[in-house]
């Protein structure tokens, strides 16, 4: 009789013969990422807040913007690179105090599945709008300043690329 692990190898194996997938940690992930969506559902349950049929077209733009600059502020920032150091190895600067690391393959799948979550934006994206989101319910007011503040920081950020790209174009 197989153990569960053995199968799991072997799946594993049948899924990707010639390269290390972590499939492991990707499964830790979602069950995280469950988690987090049903702990932010009951709370909404238990505080009774109630839940808006239809997102305000103001509040979608807001909180796609401040997922914007908060997934890029963690995966990408070299002021947050304390935060991924334990999963990743710095690999060069990628401009704009932006880095490119390479996630560290140290045998375990979940290291290696959180490694490439905080170096995605992409795939952090996902995990902050849930958050952000789940926190427009709970407490809309917070939510919506921190987002404010991530908005105008990347409004910010587009200006700067513009001022510079105007100024190489002017001299």
């Amino acid at each position: 009789m197989t153990s569960l692990q053995d199968k799991a190898a072997e799946v594993a194996h049948a899924y990707a013969p010639h390269e290390h997938r972590p499939l492991g940690g990707y499964l830790a992930a979602m069950g995280a990422f469950g988690a987090l969506a049903a702990s932010l559902t009951a709370a909404a349950k238990v505080t009774g807040r109630p839940v808006p049929e239809r997102p305000a077209l103001g509040d979608v733009a807001l909180l796609s913007i401040a997922t914007h600059k908060l997934s890029r502020l963690i995966a990408k920032d070299s002021v947050t690179s304390p935060l991924r150091a334990p999963f990743t190895r710095y690999s060069e600067p990628a401009g704009a105090a932006e880095l490119n690391e390479e996630v560290r393959d140290s045998g375990s799948s979940v290291k290696h599945g959180i490694g490439e979550l905080i170096t995605c934006p992409f795939c952090l994206a996902l995990w902050i709008a849930t958050g952000l989101t789940g926190g427009l319910v709970l407490v809309p007011r917070l939510t919506r300043l921190v987002a404010t503040a991530l908005t105008a920081t990347a409004a910010s950020d587009f200006l700067q690329m513009a001022y510079s790209i105007a100024k190489e174009k002017a001299e």
